[in-house]
């Protein structure tokens, strides 16, 4: 079966969101990360959610309300999907000390956030 959106897309969106609010300053999730966080909704199994679940993320990100720091999500390669308002994704991370590499990306193993419990700051550079 093919799902566009999850059987119930204002409640799977509300979930995706508040789990997303949770993510510290300074810290980064993947679509995918977000997605296994949230048990597949009823009647989808486990394996086709994994593989939808992510776009699902993405789509709750494009819709969002202000408060739900959306900079925070970004793709499984440590970076920020190419679309329009990915300079200003880039540029609240920056502001938050996120810090990416000479090819675009993030060190998830950085920056990642693991998940709700995971409040640990992320590590800074010395500089000498």
């Amino acid at each position: 079966m093919r799902y566009t959106s999850p059987p119930n897309l204002h409640a799977y969106h509300s979930k995706v969101w508040d789990l997303v609010r949770q993510i510290p300053h300074g810290k980064v999730a993947t679509y995918g990360q977000i997605a296994l966080m949230i048990p597949p909704p009823a009647g989808v199994e486990f394996e086709t959610y994994k593989a939808f679940g992510p776009r699902w993320v993405g789509s709750a990100m494009a819709a969002c309300p202000d408060d739900v720091p959306w900079q925070r999500v970004i793709n499984s390669k440590g970076e920020i999907s190419e679309r329009p308002g990915a300079q200003k994704q880039k540029e609240l991370l920056l502001e938050e000390g996120v810090v990416f590499n000479d090819k675009g990306r993030i060190d998830l193993k950085k920056y990642g956030w693991k998940g709700p419990g995971d409040e640990t700051e992320p590590r800074q550079e010395t500089l000498f």
